[in-house]
């Protein structure tokens, strides 16, 4: 391994000029830092992590606590999660990912122990356990989503409230006056999870004002939880015409069953979901749907953090607009047919 010292004897320099040169914390020539880095690349030195954070009080490292539980898409968290961490490098910064379900006992861990400078947490509740503790420290930390109580936060999210509403404008141009919404499994309501609470907010908010009846029911994941949610939604409400579906793991266990029911997809049932692009344009019918923007948020989150991180950022809310994008799945509801 290549010593500090060994790059000052390279750059013709004092080993104390090296660190300066890697440290900031004095200022050096142009001439003589340019060769210091020369010496830096050609010899592959990396410095010691932990002696840098001795010197500095600093980790250059990022806490993302990111619960992985059954009942959510793990592929969604992991792409934001790797946008985060993609960001996180372009600053120097590297990502210390969390997956248990701790909670609280997480982000104590982390203020307590200095493993990291800042924290971005994701999963987060309308009354989150965690949010007291980060009010109730320095440093510096950014939420992925939104709780009900925002102040002295620094959130990032989707507008999950318009989203919902921009789900049953699109139907309800459509002519589908009768809306179920397939949800996440009943536990993430149960949770209070913000995404999902948002969500259905938005949907009953703008169904109300167009005068379009809306039915939500949580549905776990897999064909058989699919097959029940959808006889019993069209038991209650036979003439349903649209879906809204915000469940990535129902998705085509529900365009199965329709096909099977003799339904067909967008001539007598429309479905618009929520969920990555990829889930919509890979399902066996091209999906009508709003993105997940997993690269605008987790980019969105590092760079508030590191405007907190270097004194500049406050607090504040970012919500991400809506966009939908209509395929194959929604079509003019049966009645409106000419």
């Amino acid at each position: 391994m290549v010593t500090l010292a060994e790059v000052a004897q390279h750059a013709g320099v004092s080993a104390s000029t090296v660190s300066y040169v890697l440290s900031g914390k004095r200022s050096i020539s142009t001439t003589t830092r340019q060769r210091v880095e020369q010496s830096i690349r050609e010899l592959g030195y990396h410095p010691n992590a932990g002696a840098r954070a001795l010197a500095s009080s600093k980790s250059n490292i990022i806490a993302l606590m990111i619960p992985l539980r059954t009942d959510i898409y793990v592929p969604v968290m992991m792409e934001i999660a790797i946008a985060v961490a993609t960001a996180a490098r372009a600053h120097g910064y590297d990502i210390l990912l969390l997956t248990g379900e701790e909670g609280p006992d997480a982000v104590r861990r982390v203020t307590g122990s200095g493993l990291a400078d800042a924290m971005i947490l994701m999963d987060v509740e309308l009354d989150d356990e965690r949010l007291p503790l980060l009010r109730g420290t320095h440093q510096p930390s950014v939420l992925i989503g939104l709780p009900a109580d925002t102040t002295g936060l620094t959130c990032v999210d989707l507008d999950f409230r318009a989203t919902g509403a921009l789900c049953v404008e699109h139907l309800a141009k459509l002519g589908h006056r009768d809306i179920a919404v397939i949800g996440e499994a009943p536990a993430v309501y149960e949770r209070h999870t913000g995404f999902a609470e948002r969500t259905l907010d938005g949907l009953r908010s703008r169904a109300q004002e167009l005068g379009v009846r809306l039915l939500h029911r949580p549905c776990g994941g897999g064909y058989d939880a699919m097959a029940v949610t959808l006889a019993r939604v069209l038991d209650e409400r036979p003439g349903t015409t649209g879906f809204v579906v915000q469940n990535e793991s129902a998705v085509e266990p529900l365009l199965a069953l329709l096909r099977q029911q003799g339904r067909a997809v967008p001539e007598d049932v429309s479905v618009v979901a929520i969920c990555p692009d990829q889930v919509a344009v890979q399902a066996s019918v091209r999906l009508t749907s709003v993105a997940i923007p997993a690269q605008e948020m987790g980019r969105h989150a590092v760079e508030r953090l590191i405007a907190k991180l270097v004194g500049s950022g406050s607090d504040e809310v970012v919500l991400i607009a809506p966009e939908l994008t209509v395929r194959a799945s929604t079509g003019p509801a049966p009645s409106t047919l000419s």
